[in-house]
């Protein structure tokens, strides 16, 4: 299966979950983790919403893999104009909702393909570069380029492998097989899909960034790495 097939997959998985994608974040359902574990989930979760506030993102803003709409609406606060990008029209219908507000803008349309017809002040995105394939870093990188404005910056987050995992914070309850750089996951149903799942480290992914001529910050709490980034 190359690529392209495997992306086709990726997408399919991601409208299928829909429904259900926000139990993860919000650690709702089979993601519910208590005591210190749920309350240093939330933790980390303030660490990175303190980032974005303190990066300040303003003007003209792009959310790339916007979903449903969990940072949009933070985005929104502060933006002038926000454009959000996702392939699922199932999970914009719900950032529509949550984040109720006539200066977001919606495109269907997958990240792979899309080119935009202009450029930003901020290209913001989420738990989204872990889904490019490694292969793709740097056409990826190319296109967020191709997005900002000559003094634009960009912030992103992602997961990050647990450097000191315990027995009382389980694994993903829908992930029934982990794959170099890739998980089979199931939904509720029990139908199975292959996803791309790259797990970056603060210095590697920095070194990639810097090779790819990007001035950029990354950060890292146990569960997240963060960070933001410039053109040279």
């Amino acid at each position: 299966m190359d690529d392209d097939d495997l992306l086709a997959e990726q997408r399919e998985f991601y409208r299928a979950r829909a429904p259900i994608y926000d139990d993860w974040w919000q650690r709702r359902g089979r993601y519910r983790r208590y005591g210190a574990g749920f309350d240093e989930w939330n933790h980390q979760v303030a660490v990175v919403e303190n980032a974005l506030e303190t990066f300040g993102a303003t003007g003209d803003e792009l959310e790339l893999a916007g979903g449903t709409g969990w940072w949009s609406q933070r985005l929104a606060r502060t933006a002038d104009h926000l454009t959000v990008v996702d392939g699922s029209p199932e999970v914009l219908a719900l950032n529509r909702e949550r984040t109720g507000d006539s200066k977001v803008e919606y495109i269907v349309a997958d990240i792979f393909d899309w080119h935009p017809d202009r450029t930003f002040d901020i290209v913001f995105f989420s738990f989204w570069l872990s889904h490019v394939p490694r292969n793709r870093f740097g056409a990826f990188w190319q296109l967020v380029r191709e997005c900002l404005s000559s003094r634009g910056r960009v912030f992103f987050v992602d997961n990050r492998n647990d450097p000191t995992p315990t027995a009382n914070m389980p694994e993903d309850p829908y992930v029934v097989e982990y794959r170099q750089d890739e998980h089979v996951r199931q939904v509720d149903d029990g139908s199975e899909y292959r996803v791309v799942k790259v797990m970056y480290e603060p210095d590697e992914l920095q070194a990639l960034l810097d090779a790819k001529g990007w001035n950029a910050s990354v950060d890292a709490t146990r569960w997240f790495i963060f960070g933001s980034a410039q053109p040279r």
